[in-house]
């Protein structure tokens, strides 16, 4: 079974698979805004999607919250880069970090 869960105590969504944390994604919270810093997938577990499905459930958890994203991670940025839907939770300091470089 696959699991993602806020551990605010950790500051971090964490993905869980059968109750291990296979990755997580670290974040630190500011007044209205969330900023992603670091995301990892444990070894063993790359190459199975999980840190999409985890990024794509931290972000939907930060426009739960309404919270506006900052994403220092390179692999949040690359993730809203490729998922546009996205995009307009974004601070708009860092916009230009995750617009396609097909767009004007």
């Amino acid at each position: 079974m696959i699991e993602v869960v806020d551990n605010p105590g950790a500051a971090r969504y964490e993905i869980l698979v059968d109750g291990r944390i296979a990755g997580f994604a670290q974040y630190r919270l500011r007044p209205g805004k969330i900023i992603f810093t670091h995301t990892e997938i444990r070894d063993e577990f790359e190459g199975q999607g999980l840190g999409g499905k985890l990024v794509s459930t931290a972000l939907d958890g930060s426009r739960a919250a309404g919270l506006e994203v900052t994403p220092l991670c390179p692999f949040v940025a690359g993730y809203i880069q490729r998922h546009p839907e996205y995009r307009d939770l974004v601070d708009e300091n860092y916009r230009e970090f995750v617009s396609s470089t097909d767009e004007p």
